[in-house]
């Protein structure tokens, strides 16, 4: 499937808000309600769009202390390296990536407390004999945060 300007118009305005009425978004792109939900359809069994999420105030919920996280791994094995990408993925880490440079991978952890984020450091690194070594920085303000994908083409 490749995209058509209509496709691009409809998925830069869903990912800006998934909830807009189909009606609304047949009003912007100029196409009837009916063909705008057979593109959206189509969209998501090609794997364009891949899910529907609620963006939460992680303020309001606990989670206040946002913290990133930089890992140099001692073996890099593609073994060891699934075994880290599964590690990584609790519940704490809201994104992680496998990355090029001095560290392997990049982690943004999101926690109520330094005492949870002390218990996450020893689950995850301390006691991982695969982890060389990590480096932590907290995050003061979160200035911009965002999943979109700018200029869809």
């Amino acid at each position: 499937m490749s995209l058509d300007k209509f496709d691009s118009v409809l998925l830069e305005i869903l990912q800006k808000d998934c909830l807009i009425p189909l009606r609304k978004l047949a009003d912007i792109v100029h196409l009837s309600t009916a063909s705008v939900q057979r593109r959206i359809q189509k969209l998501r069994e090609n794997g364009y769009i891949v899910g529907n999420i609620a963006v939460l105030d992680p303020d309001k919920l606990n989670q206040i202390i946002t913290i990133l996280v930089e890992i140099r791994v001692n073996k890099t094995h593609v073994t060891d390296l699934n075994a880290l990408k599964e590690s990584f993925s609790g519940p704490e880490v809201q994104q992680c990536y496998y990355v090029t440079g001095e560290a392997d991978f990049m982690l943004v952890l999101l926690v109520p407390s330094m005492n949870r984020f002390q218990k996450i450091c020893d689950d995850l690194f301390h006691n991982n004999s695969n982890v060389e070594w990590f480096k932590t920085t907290v995050v003061l303000d979160r200035v911009k945060v965002t999943l979109e994908i700018p200029e869809i083409d």
